[in-house]
């Protein structure tokens, strides 16, 4: 029962939450009063259920805080930054107001004055108006460039008032019959006057854009449009309307497109598209007006029409030329112009969406501009590198090092004075190149009305892009050229170790501009530091590859007596000079990782091992004495007592000696002539000659048989015993056989 109770105490208890929390303050008090009337503590039990309410409706309230957190915390720092602005602002509008209200004063004093000339003017003007009405003989000699309408009026008041009166009179005819003559000289004469207009518009529509694009001054301000006004009242009057209405937009439409056609070069200079941009301007702001002042002359449609159409025209137009710039300056001062011209445009209503949409496509023809200018300058950095550590004498020449590139290095940091720092000096004038271009880039995104985001994107891929397309081919361009040798490509090799490495400052620098922290959803990660492994991998095969070429190069100055009797004793000064040439390469490997260092010993090893082999089964080869091959087993010694003195660290055990096993089998079965022993153990995994092949011992035997009956080894054996050839023949053919088996 007593469950039951607490069930219940519970269930209402949270149907009292529930109340205070729905209803009005007033209702509160009998609420409350329910509590303390139920059970005894009952209102102690409820004052827990209320304090586990209370707390989580602050965690509520503490996560609702943090979701908007961010984007108050931005909002903050868009107010601070229009904080200096605004106070400036203010300033100068205080100052402003100040100026004129002392420039008003004597314009006030003045003012009573053009008022009472204004009275006095329009006082005379109307006498002489009903003055002309009092004389209505006088029609024809009206000026009708001035007077079109007292014209009008005066030859209606004839028709209908005095006409009538003295019809019976022959000259009160012949005025009736001349006045419809005469509308038609009105309209005639009207009409050359809007002609008039449209061609002035037409010549003056840049000047007219130009004062526009700084919005000073309205369209009433630059242009005299009464030509149009008294045109279209005298077709009105004239119940022919609809007549000067068409005329009025074709001509207009025409205008259009000419003011659309850009010249040819324009292009060239940021002028030539400003006065395109003018004339475009121009001709809209006196459409504008006319919408606005004629009611009806032309319409909305008429207007959009014609912007669309322009619009279509006008992209078409930017995305041509535009692709013709090669100059970032000029492309960033046509995204101005862009800028500004949308915004004039907007202003007066016109829909600018597309031209922004635009700017993106301008945003990257800028950035291919950039990326060709910064192509140019990473080939002169690279061109001007001595490829060596840079020295740094004293503590300040240290410092503006590391002030343009960030190297930290706590035992270099230790050395006295002078010392070296591991890169060459193209490693910190790239860096602050890539900074550069980062600033420039971001030029594009001012006044683009685009968010912190938005524009922390743009420069991230911008950045990618000059790193991973631009930079990498330089650097892959300058590892294949003839004269960067060894000595320059472990230099590149450890240039770009620290370049990527100080990706990540590059990615706090891009923060810092745009404050967009790069944990952000959707933010774009640097990985341009693929270049520099990319690069580096590059160089480490080039080296592999130089190596290779060295060692043909000394392989090419051997000069062996393939029909010596007898070996020097000595190996060969081409073979030693390689090999001191290897020795000394390889201890410039040593601020090479070990890895890249290992493998191109091995790489080295390998290469002289087959070269060597080759120039021994050489098919132009046709006759090798035993005393060849003991010179031969001479140098072959040399290279593997080069492989075991430890040219570079980190082998283990006979690792680089058994680069050369295969000519140490090879040598050792015709040195030593044990044949039994090869072809009773052949195919056995313990064989001594497990690495010579049937074919090659065969080749080279073929070599040194008996074909010109002196000079050669079996010279001896038919001295001793003759039996000793036919050994020979047998050994032949079971290599024959050997090999035979192999082929099948």
């Amino acid at each position: 029962m007593a469950e039951n109770e607490t069930l219940e105490c519970i269930t209402e208890h949270e149907r009292i939450l529930q109340e205070i929390e729905s209803t009005d303050t007033a209702c509160v008090g009998p609420t409350l009063r329910s509590i303390y009337d139920d059970q005894p503590n009952a209102h102690k039990r409820f004052m827990e259920k209320l304090d586990a309410r209370i707390r989580n409706h602050d965690r509520e309230i503490e996560k609702m805080c943090n979701f908007h957190h961010q984007g108050f915390v931005d909002a903050i720092t868009e107010l601070l930054k229009v904080r200096a602005d605004a106070e400036k602002l203010m300033g100068q509008v205080t100052d402003t107001n100040r100026r004129l209200q002392e420039a008003g004063r004597e314009v006030t004093a003045q003012t009573e004055e053009v008022i009472r000339c204004r009275i006095q003017q329009r006082n005379m003007a109307t006498t002489v108006e009903k003055l002309q009405l009092c004389i209505p003989g006088t029609t024809q000699g009206h000026n009708f460039h001035i007077i079109y309408y007292a014209a009008l009026k005066t030859m209606e008041q004839l028709e209908k008032v005095y006409i009538p009166r003295v019809s019976q009179y022959r000259f009160c005819q012949i005025m009736a019959e001349n006045l419809p003559r005469l509308r038609e000289e009105i309209k005639e004469i009207s009409m050359s006057d809007l002609k008039d207009f449209l061609e002035s518009i037409r010549k003056h529509s840049d000047k007219v854009g130009e004062t526009a694009m700084r919005q000073v001054l309205t369209a009433q301000d630059l242009v005299d449009f009464s030509p149009v006004y008294r045109c279209l009242h005298i077709y009105t009057v004239l119940g022919d309307r609809e007549t000067f209405e068409n005329y009025y937009r074709k001509q207009r439409k025409k205008q259009a497109r000419l003011v659309l056609q850009p010249q040819a070069n324009m292009h060239e200079t940021v002028e030539g598209y400003r006065r395109y941009f003018n004339q475009i301007v121009g001709f809209f702001v006196v459409e504008d007006h006319i919408l606005h002042a004629t009611q009806g002359l032309v319409t909305r449609a008429f207007t959009d029409e014609l912007w669309n159409m322009a619009l279509s025209k006008i992209i078409a137009v930017l995305r041509t030329h535009s692709s013709y710039c090669d100059d970032p300056d000029l492309v960033l001062e046509l995204k101005n112009l862009i800028v500004i011209f949308a915004d004039t445009l907007q202003g007066y209503g016109f829909p600018v969406n597309r031209l922004f949409d635009l700017l993106f496509e301008v945003r990257d023809q800028y950035n291919e501009t950039l990326l060709k200018k910064w192509a140019l300058v990473f080939r002169e950095i690279f061109e001007l590198d001595n490829y060596s550590p840079i020295p740094v004498e004293t503590e300040e020449e240290y410092k503006l090092v590391v002030s343009r590139f960030p190297f930290h290095d706590a035992e270099i940091e230790k050395q006295d004075f002078p010392k070296k720092l591991p890169m060459s000096q193209s490693v910190p004038q790239i860096y602050t190149q890539v900074k550069e271009f980062i600033y420039a880039s971001l030029k594009f995104s001012e006044s683009l009305h685009r968010s912190s985001t938005e524009i922390d994107d743009m420069l991230r891929k911008s950045t990618n892009l000059l790193l991973t397309r631009t930079l990498s081919s330089c650097l892959q361009n300058l590892i294949k050229k003839p004269h960067i040798g060894l000595t320059e490509l472990v230099q590149i090799i450890i240039n770009t170790t620290h370049l990527e490495q100080a990706c990540r400052y590059l990615e706090e620098f891009i923060t810092n501009i745009t404050n967009v922290l790069p944990e952000t959803v959707h933010t774009t990660r640097l990985y341009g530091l693929s270049t520099f492994k990319d690069a580096r991998h590059a160089a480490e095969g080039e080296i592999y590859t130089k190596l290779n070429q060295k060692i043909d190069e000394f392989i090419q100055l051997a000069d062996y007596e393939w029909g010596m009797a007898e070996s020097d004793g000595r190996a060969s000064g081409y073979l030693m000079d390689l090999i001191n040439f290897l020795r000394s390469t390889f201890q410039v490997f040593t601020h090479l990782p070990g890895k890249v260092a290992q493998t191109a010993c091995m790489s080295a090893c390998k290469h002289l091992s087959t070269s060597l082999m080759q120039m021994l089964l050489d098919t132009e080869l046709k006759q090798i004495s035993m005393g060849a091959i003991q010179q031969f087993n001479l140098d072959v010694i040399q290279c593997e007592l080069f492989a075991s003195s430890e040219p570079v660290p980190g082998f283990q055990g006979d690792t680089l000696q058994l680069a050369f096993i295969d000519l140490r089998q090879l040598l050792d079965l015709f040195m030593v002539w044990d044949w039994s022993t090869y072809l009773a153990d052949y195919g056995q995994p313990t064989s001594k000659y497990l690495r010579v092949n049937p074919a090659t011992a065969l080749a080279l035997l073929e070599k040194m048989k008996d074909t010109s009956k002196k000079n050669n080894i079996f010279s001896q054996f038919r001295k001793n015993d003759r039996d000793k050839q036919k050994l020979i023949e047998t050994v032949v053919k079971q290599l024959r056989s050997l090999v035979n088996g192999m082929s099948s």
